[in-house]
């Protein structure tokens, strides 16, 4: 128990947002911390569950997306290791305004908001890094609902392909990038249909700028996305 108190201390510990807590109050997060694993597809938690925790990311990643009721789902952020996900549950104990899934197997820390909204209580340091913090997710929020609002799918897609090649997760070959995706999840990333993915993806490999295998899309020629992206 104690090697994983420790270790949770230390993720903490890289957590932008704890970042400037002392060890002590770190330590007295830990040892609250509750480790949870989920597999690759399964739902952290649901938009509209209610909110009893927020989580830190230890291993893995994770996507954050709001639901249509028509089923279209549009992606929101990804996150990876040292990142919160589900914060707006330190603040007013309502239910999830998204949902997030697990991208890849995931290891998280789950924090009860209770024992988090008394850390911001005591400290007003992290209540302002929060704020900020919420700030910025929005900012990224409304930038991406506008491209998908005025730009073309062609574009859209384009985009979230050029922004994908530049991630970490993209494997560099001799023939090119590779990401590992399939088409439901570049959808969602679009926030368009797989049929519309579908579509633009033969223009593009028809074009030589792809290759579409399954559950994967090799860009061959990634400055040639420009092209459609206006």
């Amino acid at each position: 128990m104690a090697v994983e108190t420790i270790g949770a201390a230390e993720l903490l510990a890289r957590v932008p947002l704890l970042a400037d807590l002392e060890a002590g109050e770190l330590e007295r997060i830990a040892q609250v911390a509750i480790p949870r694993s989920f597999a690759k597809g399964d739902r952290v938690f649901h938009e509209g569950d209610r909110s009893d925790a927020c989580y830190v990311v230890r291993e893995g990643e994770v996507r954050v997306t709001r639901e249509h009721s028509d089923g279209r789902a549009i992606a929101l952020a990804t996150l990876g290791p040292g990142e919160l996900v589900g914060e707006l549950a330190m603040l007013d104990g309502g239910v999830r305004s998204a949902s997030v899934e697990a991208l890849t197997d995931v290891e998280l820390l789950a924090l009860s908001a209770a024992d988090m909204r008394g850390l911001l209580e005591r400290n007003a340091d992290i209540t302002t890094k929060l704020v900020v913090k919420l700030a910025e997710r929005l900012r990224e929020t409304n930038e991406r609902i506008s491209r998908q609002s005025f730009q073309t799918v062609p574009s859209r897609v384009a985009g979230v392909l050029s922004q994908l090649v530049n991630e970490d997760g993209a494997e560099q070959g001799r023939d090119g990038v590779t990401i590992r995706m399939n088409q439901v999840d570049l959808a969602q990333l679009a926030g368009t249909s797989r049929d519309s993915v579908s579509r633009f993806l033969a223009v593009l490999e028809r074009a030589g700028v792809v290759r579409v295998g399954r559950g994967r899309v090799t860009v061959l020629e990634p400055p040639r996305l420009r092209a459609y992206i206006f």
